[in-house]
């Protein structure tokens, strides 16, 4: 007996020191929370503002130390009173947080992004586009062998059925495995927008993620000769130049002339992929250290590498083209000089479109995807490189010295391995530029390659040319969203609030919004009874909505309504809204909808604009 009431005192103790223990160690993780929250904005401050790389460090720093001691008392939370569950297994405390690469959009956030969403699409429409959709994940074997290097940042899935699955990692390969499907009869403008999937170290901040979105338009079928490469260049300055995304540079290359200048500088042909995809660092490593993946990483001889290096530094526009003419040993090589005669009659093209101010003929340019045939290109920006570093800068040659050279981007050491951590370095995002926001070229075989493992073995299946662009939706917002702030722009739809004056006027209210909906006027009240009028105001301002409609008893009975136009203005960079002064303008009911339509706000609404 006195063993058993020992027992129950003890277990009593141990419990009641265990919810004291948790209530502290709540209290504690929630207060570094909001600390955590804190500390993260002043470093995207810091970063935004250009500040003294020391004082950014330090909070970084502290930013650093606040998530490990959180982590730490979550992990001595779990270790001090885990529940079980079914299994009988310890469940600890749920860690909420999205997948590392991915992140979650607010409303004002998704509104800039709908926004440029719909430009895009509108764009694809103009051009002639027909919209396709295909499924986020396909068989692994539809995948497999088209991405060169990038293979391995593909998702792997294992479906309950036994099928090998995996996330797309883009839409160029699900589109050629849905033209194959067709028989390869498919011919004219496709576009996709929506995600895709790629294991790759995020950095945020970029826009460089895990799970992204994409736009894409395809040319598919056979046509004459570089219109449809024309008319895919053309179509990615106009989306960029709708966009307003700053100055931008469309980069243009050749994958004949590439191929043609490695089989003249003596690189084996087993090698040219790999050597292609060292090549196409160029634009964030410094040549030096893309020298220095080809000769010790992938085995090509220096000779060879530095042959490589006198013309990856070339860059211009359609007078490079006579400096290629005047190589006799590139001229030579059949590959390099049809696609030096590819690219004469692209310029000839791209004069007629008007585009040429933002296109840059660039050697450097390689594209790192394996399926890639003939034509290929990406937009860039000031941010695309990396701070402190300028891809215009010619690769050095090799009796320059090293210490003239910009150092490479810097990963942050890996940490000691723990329990359920991450296995990837941790990438320093200040050290990181936006990359390309655009990119592609055409890929006349990839089709081809479906239709013929489908075939079987030693058949040859049914070709269909092919040339598209994907734009990087998620880097492009994460360029024009501070501008987006910065301009005052609108966070929601809603134009009209309809208001309450006095009584509740609940049916009324409704119907008037019914109304005014019917006549294509986004509109919203607030959901009460008998609201108060600040309440419906103050409603109304946080939406930012720039006309309320007010409703009171003497107007109804004389057919009328009080509209009051709200504006804002920026007061110490913070959006504010003006203190109105007049008592609104009387309008009729019947009236009403075609009054909002005939106003300024409603003629630029597509813009945006709030102020």
């Amino acid at each position: 007996m006195l063993a058993a009431r020992v027992l129950r005192r003890t277990c009593f103790y141990r419990s009641q020191s265990f919810i004291h223990h948790r209530a502290r160690t709540m209290s504690t993780a929630e207060s570094l929370t909001t600390e955590i929250a804190q500390q993260t904005t002043l470093v995207n401050e810091l970063r935004l503002q250009n500040t003294d790389p020391t004082a950014l460090d330090a909070a970084k720093k502290k930013l650093g130390e606040l998530k490990r001691t959180l982590g730490a008392i979550g992990k001595a939370d779990s270790a001090a009173g885990p529940s079980e569950s079914k299994d009988g297994k310890k469940k600890g405390r749920l860690l909420l947080k999205t997948a590392k690469g991915t992140r979650d959009y607010g409303p004002a956030e998704m509104f800039c992004r709908e926004h440029i969403e719909r430009i895009v699409k509108d764009v694809f429409a103009s051009y002639g586009g027909s919209c396709l959709d295909t499924p986020v994940f396909e068989r692994k074997d539809v995948l497999t062998d088209k991405y060169g290097e990038d293979s391995k940042l593909i998702f792997d899935l294992i479906d309950q059925g036994g099928e090998q699955l995996a996330l797309r990692y883009d839409h160029t390969v699900p589109l050629a495995r849905h033209i194959a499907m067709s028989g390869a009869t498919i011919q004219g403008k496709i576009w996709q927008v929506g995600k895709v999937y790629r294991r790759d170290n995020p950095v945020m901040s970029k826009g460089r993620m895990r799970e992204f979105m994409q736009a894409d338009l395809d040319i598919v079928g056979a046509w004459d000769p570089m219109i449809p490469d024309a008319e895919i260049v053309s179509l990615l300055c106009t989306i960029l130049t709708r966009l307003d995304v700053g100055e931008f540079m469309v980069k243009i290359n050749n994958r004949k002339i590439l191929d043609g200048i490695f089989e003249t500088c003596g690189v084996p042909p087993e090698k040219i992929r790999t050597i292609s995809s060292a090549v196409d660092k160029l634009d964030k490593l410094p040549w030096v250290d893309v020298k220095k993946e080809m000769t010790d990483e992938k085995g090509l001889s220096p000779e060879a590498a530095d042959k490589i290096g006198e013309y990856v530094k070339l860059k211009g526009g359609p007078s490079l083209l006579d400096q290629l003419k005047a190589d006799d040993a590139l001229m030579s090589n059949l590959r390099a000089k049809d696609g030096i005669l590819e690219m004469e009659l692209l310029f000839t093209f791209l004069g007629a479109y008007n585009v040429l101010n933002n296109i840059s003929f660039d050697m450097s340019l390689a594209r790192g995807l394996d399926y890639y045939t003939g034509i290929i290109y990406e937009a860039t920006v000031a941010a695309s490189a990396p701070p402190g570093f300028s891809p215009n800068d010619p690769p050095s040659t090799p009796s320059e010295t090293l210490t003239s050279v910009t150092p490479a981007p810097k990963k942050k050491p890996k940490k000691a391995k723990m329990e359920d951590a991450e296995e990837e370095e941790e990438v320093d995002e200040s050290q990181v530029g936006v990359g390309s926001i655009a990119a592609g070229g055409r890929y006349d075989n990839l089709v081809g390659a479906f239709t013929s493992a489908a075939a079987g073995e030693g058949k040859k299946g049914t070709q269909c040319p092919c040339i598209g662009v994907s734009i990087g939706l998620d880097r492009i917002f994460a360029l024009i969203w501070p501008k987006w702030v910065e301009k005052g722009m609108r966070s929601k739809e809603t134009m009209a609030y309809v208001i309450a004056v006095g009584e509740g006027l609940l049916e009324e209210r409704i119907r008037l919004v019914q109304e005014l909906r019917e006549a294509g006027i986004k509109t919203d009240f607030l959901a009460k009874r008998k609201p108060k009028l600040p309440a419906q105001f103050a409603a109304a301002e946080r939406d930012e909505v720039p006309f309320d409609i007010l409703l009171g008893g003497d107007e109804l009975k004389q057919g009328l309504v009080v509209v009051k136009e709200q504006k804002w203005e920026f007061v110490e960079g913070k959006k504010v809204k003006v203190q109105a002064t007049d008592l609104g303008v009387k309008v009729k009911r019947e009236e009403l909808a075609d009054w909002i339509k005939q106003t300024s706000t409603y003629a630029n609404w597509s813009s945006g604009r709030l102020i």
